[in-house]
């Protein structure tokens, strides 16, 4: 069915098989190399056999949100393409929308190797890798070049995360410095304050310490970009009420439900085979389907507070169009995938896209708009 398609898929088989790190970068390193070769003939062929074998377009997913067309609702999640040597092809692979990085200010290694891990008994991701990346100067120069080559054909959105060798006090300066880098590569931009893999980074979701970091965008932003704020799965329901009330004073354009966690329950693997050590010891956040379940909670929770004023990115443990579903009906605008995408393959996007616009024939919805917080509504 896709035979010029099928030579990158093994690669995500090797990433839940073997060195999850390796594979990754084997594979963006693929990717990379198709998009660069798009206007040969070898790779407009291929180009072409990956949008028959994995993109599916209907109007009635498509979406519109802050001046952006989204040609459907299903995107890409941070983590994947950390510096966005791959940004042109996702469009290719299914995705209405692809969010880059994190990425810092500063290049920086991340943490020490092993520090990505699969969890194929719980469907799950553990990471710890750090933020480490090229940083911003770099990937500004990565898309610029891209977009000279070829236009944005889906809304490309910048994950910005604090640099480690920032100070918290000086992380405003630090998240700015990087959104002035990139602001003219993207249409959306993200404020990480939630990965748990960059000490300390947590503590600015707390409200006087996220004032000055929004302050500070915002005061940089000349173009009215949108920018969103990320939230962590771990924060009670008062913490993130503190941050809903900051987007809505500091007039930000969403909020993302939700990042990796750090909670340990109730999953089967026990072990971490490739330490032998117990997981409750292993650091690092965990993706996927233990996800699932809070990140849908936490998007219900935005929506109510909010009235559904505050556009939501879905994004936690989606597998299926079912799992997209809920989040949708719970109040998302928008989805997001990494681990699904992974464990399912490059056949997710077609699949999900494929099975909402089943949901929307079932429920008697003409589009998919209709369905955003529909269960408020029945």
């Amino acid at each position: 069915m896709f035979q010029l398609a099928k030579p990158f898929y093994p690669l995500l088989l090797a990433a839940v098989k073997s060195d999850p790190e390796t594979a990754h970068r084997q594979m963006l390193s693929l990717l990379t190399k198709i998009e660069n070769s798009r206007h040969g003939s070898w790779g407009k062929l291929l180009i072409k056999q990956l949008e028959s074998s994995f993109c599916l377009s209907d109007p009635r997913l498509q979406q519109k949100l802050w001046g952006l067309d989204f040609p459907n609702i299903l995107g890409l999640a941070a983590g994947c393409d950390k510096d966005g040597t791959a940004a042109g092809i996702w469009s290719s692979l299914g995705f209405g929308l692809a969010e880059l990085g994190a990425v810092t200010l500063h290049a920086q290694p991340g943490n020490p190797r092993p520090r990505m891990f699969r969890l194929p008994k719980d469907k799950a991701a553990l990471n710890r890798m750090g933020a480490n990346g090229l940083g911003a100067e770099v990937m500004a120069a990565t898309l610029n070049e891209t977009w000279q080559r070829e236009g944005r054909k889906i809304p490309i959105g910048i994950n910005l995360c604090k640099s480690k060798i920032a100070s918290l006090e000086a992380a405003g300066e630090d998240y700015a410095g990087s959104f002035e880098l990139l602001m003219d590569t993207a249409d959306y931009f993200v404020v990480n304050v939630s990965s748990p893999n960059t000490p300390g980074l947590r503590t600015l979701q707390a409200g006087d310490q996220l004032k000055p970091i929004l302050s500070s965008l915002q005061a940089v932003n000349k173009q009215n970009k949108p920018i969103l704020i990320k939230i962590a799965p771990d924060l009670d329901w008062e913490g993130i009420k503190v941050i809903i009330d900051l987007a809505l004073e500091y007039k930000l354009a969403g909020a993302i439900a939700a990042n990796t966690t750090i909670k340990r329950e109730n999953l089967k693997t026990k072990i971490l085979p490739e330490t032998g050590n117990p997981l409750t010891e292993e650091a690092g956040g965990i993706s996927g389907l233990p996800v699932k379940e809070r990140s849908t909670k936490i998007i219900r929770f935005i929506y109510k507070e909010t009235q559904g004023k505050l556009p939501i990115i879905g994004v936690g443990g989606i597998f299926t169009a079912e799992d997209a579903w809920e989040k949708i009906t719970a109040g998302a605008s928008l989805l997001q995938v990494y681990t699904g995408w992974i464990y399912q393959g490059p056949w997710l996007a077609k699949d999900v896209l494929g099975g909402l616009i089943t949901k929307l024939d079932e429920h008697k919805l003409k589009h998919i708009s209709e369905a955003v917080g529909y269960e408020n509504k029945i």
